[in-house]
């Protein structure tokens, strides 16, 4: 009777605002900051762990691929070498700036392209969890359910915790609905937080063809940078909270 709640925040840039980074930490449980590959500058960053910290939020390193123009959802054929560089990059950056405001980076969530292309790439998924061993051995790496970089991840002794999507559509092997499909992002407010707690309470979600599938999560994600994100995130908070659910990070502190 335990879930975290957790969502995208710190993808602000410079005069560019997006996302309500302040309204969402009164609600979720932990927080991935984005680590300016995607989006997000050092200020934004800095100002989202503060935050962060003041809430006593969990924070993760949200890394992607080098892609601020398509906001990291354009797959990227990197090296694994320059991919591993890229990843220790983003980690390291972010763990610096939260020691500075008095909060650690506990795990790893990649992001978008990355993030769906690690599902079943095997080299690509095997340069990410180099890159969190050669950083920080210690942090753990959330990812989707079945996923190639869970299991590379799980093999090295990294801990590693399964997300499910609270405004996502899935595909009937469990994977996302892509973005450029019709019905893949779903943002009515009710039917959200319906579909989080069925996730939570039997661990089952209705797929884009209407199957019930399994989706069995330690962790719900609410993309920040959502339109009604905010509404979305309290509305799944009220919901577990009536339940009975503990909204927890699932990092134990």
């Amino acid at each position: 009777m335990r879930i975290d709640l957790n969502s995208d925040m710190g993808e602000s840039f410079g005069r560019w605002k997006l996302g309500d980074d302040h309204a969402l930490l009164d609600v979720v449980s932990s927080a991935n900051v984005a680590c300016g590959f995607h989006a997000g500058d050092p200020a934004g960053m800095l100002r989202t762990l503060s935050d962060a910290a003041a809430n006593g939020v969990c924070v993760g390193a949200h890394v992607a691929y080098h892609d601020l123009d398509g906001f990291g959802r354009r797959f990227v054929d990197e090296q694994p070498a320059d991919l591993t560089a890229d990843v220790m990059y983003q980690i390291a950056a972010l763990e610096g700036l939260a020691a500075s405001v008095g909060t650690k980076v506990s795990y790893v969530k990649p992001h978008g392209a990355l993030y769906n292309r690690i599902v079943h790439d095997l080299k690509q998924a095997q340069a990410v969890v180099e890159a969190i061993i050669a950083v920080d051995p210690s942090l753990a790496l959330l990812t989707l359910p079945g996923s190639v970089v869970g299991e590379l991840a799980t093999n090295a002794g990294l801990q590693v915790f399964r997300e499910a999507f609270a405004d996502r559509a899935y595909m009937p092997d469990g994977t996302l609905v892509p973005r450029t499909q019709d019905g893949a992002v779903i943002s009515d407010v009710d039917t959200v937080a319906a579909r989080v707690a069925r996730m939570a309470s039997s661990g089952e979600v209705e797929a884009i063809d209407g199957t019930t599938i399994t989706v069995h999560a330690d962790s719900v994600c609410v993309h920040g940078d959502s339109p009604s994100a905010v509404a979305m995130a309290r509305a799944i908070r009220g919901r577990l909270d009536a339940d009975g659910f503990d909204v927890a990070s699932f990092i134990r502190g």
